[in-house]
């Protein structure tokens, strides 16, 4: 009865709407604008308005808006009432952004129910597109980067592992794949563990991992003030990149860690989708252009999922002739193929996930400072979660 008289709501205000509306593509955009994960959003956003002043903010002869409202951070029940009140107050034909898998679960229900296309730029909980029929995904799954990770790791030195993630899904995403592939060529886990989301001090789980004398340290950590802290208990502790293997994905050295972090990251080896240093033509302009708009600062996963989030947003609109209903959007987006500045992507048909090129990184020093730099790359990864489910 809930979801019908949601359902009921929301297709009354969208007949009330005036005919000028009828003129207006509008986007509801879903960040953590302030507390924790502020920055996040800023990355975001930052490639969201350089990819409209670089296309224009019309398509098909309808008017791009951009509704912006703040989750605060991690804020499951607060994402969803936002989620609901751009659907039915603010008449929004799409939702994007969400950049945590709590809170872009939480409003799944609200784009299954009420028919709207939801593009996520970022959260990457393995199990989210299935979630609405209406969800296609932008950025990557931790089982599509960790998986292949953990099997490369095996293969290269790493025999006995110890894993910390945080505790919440996509640490839990990222724990499971990276086991599963390491387990796969051979790997020996000496223990897993978890730590709180907002944990300030890793200083007892540094210590305990350099205890277990693993060959390798695997860590899953969200990108923001805490990868800064880790590397701070990690260089405390003595541990060595040259001896102990520290793995991570492109959290764990992002620019702002790696000037906090200093020396102490060398050797430091990363998996991830994308990196500012991928060496194309498309990306130095992206580099530049982004650089430009955002004060200086280098394009992240975070740029690069809103970016290419809303490249498939304005295909699908053009695609449609300016049709915005969710079935439209979601029919157009399906099979959906680019070159982005990470390099070629596309969506699954079948899942509506992106399938992507998976870089591993290692941290060394260049002219300019410390920089990822890329040795190892598996093109065209599927997510393994949803292939093994068959879907």
């Amino acid at each position: 009865m809930r979801k019908a008289a949601f359902v009921a709501i929301a297709f009354g205000a969208v007949l009330s709407a005036s005919a000028a509306a009828q003129d207006t593509i509008k986007i509801g955009l879903v960040l953590p604008y302030s507390g924790q994960f502020a920055d996040t959003a800023a990355q975001m956003d930052n490639a969201i308005k350089l990819f409209m002043q670089k296309n224009g903010d019309t398509i098909a002869g309808k008017k791009v808006e951009i509704l912006r409202r703040d989750t605060g951070g991690i804020a499951p029940d607060i994402a969803k009432r936002l989620a609901q009140e751009l659907v039915v107050r603010e008449n929004v034909d799409l939702l994007a952004g969400w950049i945590l898998s709590p809170n872009a679960m939480s409003a799944a229900s609200v784009s299954e129910e009420s028919k709207k296309l939801m593009v996520v730029m970022n959260a990457a909980a393995a199990t989210l597109t299935t979630r609405s029929p209406y969800i296609v995904r932008t950025s990557g799954t931790q089982s599509q980067l960790n998986e292949p990770f953990g099997n490369w790791a095996a293969k290269n030195g790493v025999k006995t592992l110890f894993s910390m993630v945080s505790d919440y899904s996509p640490g839990h995403d990222a724990e499971a794949a990276v086991l599963e592939g390491y387990k796969q060529s051979g790997g020996r886990v000496l223990a897993s563990i978890r730590f709180p989301v907002a944990q300030p001090d890793f200083s007892v789980y540094v210590q305990r991992a350099k205890d277990a004398n693993p060959d390798g340290i695997y860590v899953w950590i969200p990108a923001g003030a805490q990868p800064a802290a880790l590397g701070k208990a990690i260089g405390e502790h003595g541990v060595d990149a040259r001896k102990t293997m520290v793995l991570s994905d492109g959290n764990l050295t992002d620019d702002s860690a790696l000037k906090s972090m200093g020396d102490v990251a060398l050797g430091f080896i990363t998996v991830a989708h994308y990196d500012w240093n991928h060496a194309s033509v498309l990306n130095r302009g992206f580099v530049r252009d982004y650089a430009a708009i955002s004060g200086g600062r280098h394009p992240d996963v975070l740029s690069i999922g809103g970016w290419d989030g809303m490249h498939l947003i304005y295909e699908a609109l053009k695609k449609t002739g300016g049709k915005a209903d969710g079935d439209s959007l979601i029919n157009a987006a399906k099979g959906m193929a680019w070159e982005s500045p990470r390099g070629p992507i596309a969506i699954d048909a079948e899942t509506r996930d992106i399938i992507l090129d998976v870089y591993i990184r290692r941290v060394e020093r260049v002219d300019d400072g410390l920089r990822n730099v890329e040795f190892a790359k598996i093109e065209r990864v599927k997510d393994p979660v949803k292939a093994r489910m068959g879907r």
